[in-house]
């Protein structure tokens, strides 16, 4: 699909805030609320637009504790992976999963509420996935940036 400059001013509008009415957007855009909500079905039709969601403060939920573990696996064998995969999505504290190159095999990120929390995270539910090597924990200070969006 090709996205032309009303579609990307579109898209940037929901990134922003997906909550705003057809009409809002259409104030925007300087277009009918028809064309707008035809535009929006568009891209979710096409997947451009995969999914909304709400983004919680995770102070709020005491889950602001934010670790990345860089993970090696022992081997880097087809079941080795699959295994680790299938187990890896299973763990809530896990937000995110990215299987990466360079000295580590994955990046995660991870939200729990303390330094305690994350221990036991480590202790009964991470170690205790086959085939795991070595695990890096970074905590995080602070966070400087972070956004969903990617700007068009």
């Amino acid at each position: 699909m090709q996205l032309d400059s009303i579609d990307k001013k579109l898209i940037n509008l929901l990134q922003n805030d997906s909550k705003q009415t057809t009409k809002q957007l259409s104030l925007h855009l300087n277009l009918s609320i028809t064309a707008v909500y035809e535009r929006v079905k568009k891209l979710e039709n096409q997947k451009v637009i995969d999914k909304y969601v709400a983004i919680i403060n995770k102070n709020k939920i005491e889950k602001s504790f934010l670790v990345f573990c860089h993970l090696k696996l022992i081997q880097h064998s087809r079941e080795y992976v699959t295994t680790f995969e299938r187990e890896i999505l299973k763990l809530e504290e896990v937000s995110e999963c990215f299987h990466v190159s360079g000295d580590f095999d994955y990046i995660l990120k991870i939200y729990v509420k303390d330094m305690q929390e994350y221990r036991n995270f480590m202790v009964s539910k991470l170690t205790a996935i086959k085939y795991i090597g070595s695990t890096h924990s970074i905590f995080a200070i602070e966070q400087v940036k972070n956004t969903t969006a990617i700007n068009l």
